[in-house]
Protein backbone atom coordinates (compact mmCIF):
# COMPACT_ATOMS: atom_id res chain seq x y z
CA UNK A 1 0.00 0.00 0.00
CA UNK A 2 3.28 2.03 0.42
CA UNK A 3 4.21 1.54 -2.48
CA UNK A 4 1.12 2.34 -4.45
CA UNK A 5 1.02 6.03 -2.44
CA UNK A 6 4.51 6.82 -3.24
CA UNK A 7 3.68 5.92 -6.89
CA UNK A 8 0.98 8.43 -6.85
CA UNK A 9 2.71 11.08 -5.23
CA UNK A 10 5.74 11.10 -8.06
CA UNK A 11 2.78 11.03 -10.79
CA UNK A 12 1.93 14.00 -8.89
CA UNK A 13 5.20 15.44 -8.85
CA UNK A 14 5.83 15.15 -12.92
CA UNK A 15 2.46 16.42 -13.89
CA UNK A 16 3.12 19.18 -11.94
CA UNK A 17 6.95 19.53 -13.06
CA UNK A 18 5.58 18.52 -17.03
CA UNK A 19 2.76 21.83 -16.46
CA UNK A 20 5.32 24.50 -15.01
CA UNK A 21 8.01 23.34 -18.04
CA UNK A 22 4.85 23.62 -20.66
CA UNK A 23 3.96 27.26 -18.94
CA UNK A 24 7.31 28.56 -19.29
CA UNK A 25 7.85 27.18 -23.03
CA UNK A 26 4.57 29.33 -24.17
CA UNK A 27 5.68 32.65 -21.88
CA UNK A 28 8.79 32.42 -23.63
CA UNK A 29 6.89 31.63 -27.19
CA UNK A 30 4.50 34.61 -26.96
CA UNK A 31 7.15 36.75 -25.29
CA UNK A 32 9.20 36.37 -28.60
CA UNK A 33 6.03 36.65 -31.29
CA UNK A 34 5.09 40.11 -29.14
CA UNK A 35 9.02 41.25 -29.25
CA UNK A 36 8.28 40.78 -33.24
CA UNK A 37 4.96 41.64 -33.43
CA UNK A 38 6.03 45.63 -30.96
CA UNK A 39 9.12 45.65 -33.80
CA UNK A 40 6.05 46.00 -36.49
CA UNK A 41 3.79 47.62 -35.12
CA UNK A 42 6.80 50.66 -34.38
CA UNK A 43 7.71 50.38 -37.84
CA UNK A 44 4.18 50.70 -39.32
CA UNK A 45 3.64 54.04 -37.44
CA UNK A 46 6.94 55.55 -38.35
CA UNK A 47 5.61 54.78 -42.13
CA UNK A 48 2.17 56.40 -41.54
CA UNK A 49 3.98 59.39 -39.82
CA UNK A 50 6.21 59.56 -42.98
CA UNK A 51 3.22 59.73 -45.09
CA UNK A 52 1.48 62.34 -43.50
CA UNK A 53 4.38 64.93 -43.67
CA UNK A 54 4.71 63.61 -47.47
CA UNK A 55 1.34 64.27 -47.70
CA UNK A 56 1.34 68.20 -45.91
CA UNK A 57 4.38 68.52 -48.65
CA UNK A 58 2.83 67.41 -51.25
CA UNK A 59 -0.83 70.09 -50.32
CA UNK A 60 1.99 72.81 -50.14
CA UNK A 61 3.14 72.18 -53.51
CA UNK A 62 -0.58 72.24 -54.39
CA UNK A 63 -0.65 75.48 -52.34
CA UNK A 64 2.62 77.14 -53.99
CA UNK A 65 2.03 75.85 -57.43
CA UNK A 66 -1.84 77.84 -57.51
CA UNK A 67 -0.56 81.20 -55.89
CA UNK A 68 2.03 81.44 -58.79
CA UNK A 69 -1.51 82.05 -60.83
CA UNK A 70 -3.87 83.40 -58.03
CA UNK A 71 -4.01 85.04 -54.78
CA UNK A 72 -2.27 83.69 -51.44
CA UNK A 73 -5.51 83.27 -49.80
CA UNK A 74 -7.18 81.80 -52.80
CA UNK A 75 -4.43 79.05 -53.55
CA UNK A 76 -4.94 78.40 -49.56
CA UNK A 77 -8.59 78.14 -50.04
CA UNK A 78 -8.85 75.85 -53.37
CA UNK A 79 -6.07 73.30 -51.51
CA UNK A 80 -8.07 73.08 -48.63
CA UNK A 81 -11.41 72.51 -50.98
CA UNK A 82 -9.03 69.77 -52.73
CA UNK A 83 -8.28 68.10 -49.56
CA UNK A 84 -11.43 67.90 -48.17
CA UNK A 85 -12.90 66.37 -50.89
CA UNK A 86 -10.19 63.77 -51.27
CA UNK A 87 -10.72 63.01 -47.20
CA UNK A 88 -14.88 62.58 -48.30
CA UNK A 89 -13.54 60.26 -50.95
CA UNK A 90 -11.47 58.61 -48.91
CA UNK A 91 -14.11 58.46 -46.33
CA UNK A 92 -16.92 57.49 -48.29
CA UNK A 93 -14.70 54.58 -50.12
CA UNK A 94 -13.69 52.75 -46.81
CA UNK A 95 -17.58 52.83 -45.50
CA UNK A 96 -19.54 50.42 -46.91
CA UNK A 97 -22.88 52.41 -48.34
CA UNK A 98 -26.39 51.05 -48.07
CA UNK A 99 -26.39 49.79 -51.87
CA UNK A 100 -22.89 47.27 -51.03
CA UNK A 101 -22.62 44.72 -48.66
CA UNK A 102 -19.99 44.80 -46.13
CA UNK A 103 -17.55 43.51 -48.02
CA UNK A 104 -17.65 46.46 -50.97
CA UNK A 105 -20.00 44.18 -53.46
CA UNK A 106 -22.67 45.14 -55.05
CA UNK A 107 -26.13 43.48 -54.04
CA UNK A 108 -27.65 41.36 -56.15
CA UNK A 109 -30.33 42.17 -58.53
CA UNK A 110 -33.70 40.73 -57.10
CA UNK A 111 -32.29 40.47 -53.56
CA UNK A 112 -35.22 41.87 -50.77
CA UNK A 113 -32.81 42.41 -48.66
CA UNK A 114 -28.90 43.34 -48.97
CA UNK A 115 -27.94 42.29 -45.21
CA UNK A 116 -29.42 38.99 -45.31
CA UNK A 117 -27.57 38.05 -49.05
CA UNK A 118 -24.32 36.26 -47.52
CA UNK A 119 -23.85 34.25 -43.94
CA UNK A 120 -20.02 34.21 -42.95
CA UNK A 121 -19.50 35.82 -46.37
CA UNK A 122 -20.85 32.65 -48.19
CA UNK A 123 -23.52 33.64 -51.23
CA UNK A 124 -27.07 32.57 -50.13
CA UNK A 125 -28.61 30.95 -52.94
CA UNK A 126 -31.99 32.34 -53.82
CA UNK A 127 -35.73 31.35 -52.70
CA UNK A 128 -37.25 28.58 -55.73
CA UNK A 129 -40.68 30.59 -57.01
CA UNK A 130 -42.43 27.78 -56.85
CA UNK A 131 -42.31 25.21 -53.64
CA UNK A 132 -40.99 21.55 -54.06
CA UNK A 133 -43.92 19.11 -54.64
CA UNK A 134 -43.88 16.63 -51.44
CA UNK A 135 -44.47 12.64 -51.80
CA UNK A 136 -42.15 12.36 -55.43
CA UNK A 137 -38.55 12.76 -55.39
CA UNK A 138 -37.12 13.10 -58.65
CA UNK A 139 -34.39 10.68 -59.62
CA UNK A 140 -30.60 11.76 -59.72
CA UNK A 141 -29.58 12.10 -63.07
CA UNK A 142 -26.81 10.09 -62.89
CA UNK A 143 -28.44 6.96 -62.07
CA UNK A 144 -31.42 5.31 -64.21
CA UNK A 145 -34.69 4.99 -63.81
CA UNK A 146 -36.13 1.96 -61.83
CA UNK A 147 -36.80 -0.76 -64.42
CA UNK A 148 -34.69 0.43 -66.85
CA UNK A 149 -31.84 -2.09 -67.91
CA UNK A 150 -29.06 -2.22 -66.04
CA UNK A 151 -30.70 -0.50 -63.14
CA UNK A 152 -30.99 -3.18 -60.33
CA UNK A 153 -34.44 -2.63 -59.80
CA UNK A 154 -37.63 -4.69 -61.72
CA UNK A 155 -39.72 -2.33 -63.32
CA UNK A 156 -43.30 -2.16 -61.84
CA UNK A 157 -44.47 -5.49 -63.55
CA UNK A 158 -42.02 -7.67 -61.42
Amino acid sequence: MQRLEHMQHLDKHLVDELAQVARESVRDELREQARGQRRKAALYGASGAVALYAGAAVALAVGLALALVLPGWAAALITAVILGVLAYALRNAARPSPGRGAAGQASVPGQRDAGRGSVGGAPVPPVPSTPPTTGVVPPRPDTPAPGAPGSGTPGPRG
